[in-house]
């Protein structure tokens, strides 16, 4: 038992140095579509966060799967706003251009 709780702890801590690596490689004009797509893995994330918490036993088991469940909905909803937000300063971009195209 001892054995399967370090064997997942190392996995969790070399997946979390693979993924900051990843991600602090990526240049700043793609982090908009990385937000998409990283919201459509977390939308899975819930999911699947939702059918462990049915199968919860126990109070432990049931809190943890809360907090995953809170967790990934909170990803969810940050990951949209910031992507609305990024989306929204492209739109008034071209709005400006337009209205300056109008006023020659």
């Amino acid at each position: 038992m001892i054995s399967d709780s370090v064997t997942l702890m190392v996995i969790f801590v070399l997946a979390a140095f693979v993924g900051y690596e990843v991600i602090s490689k990526v240049p700043s004009i793609l982090h908009t579509p990385l937000m998409s797509g990283s919201n459509a893995i977390h939308g899975i994330i819930l999911a699947g966060a939702m059918v462990v918490a049915g199968y919860a036993h126990g109070v432990l088991q049931t809190a943890l799967a809360a907090v995953a469940v809170f967790l990934a909905t909170g990803n969810i909803v940050g990951g949209a706003v910031v992507t609305d937000r990024m989306l929204g300063m492209f739109k008034g971009r071209q709005a400006g251009r337009g209205e300056r195209e109008e006023a020659k």
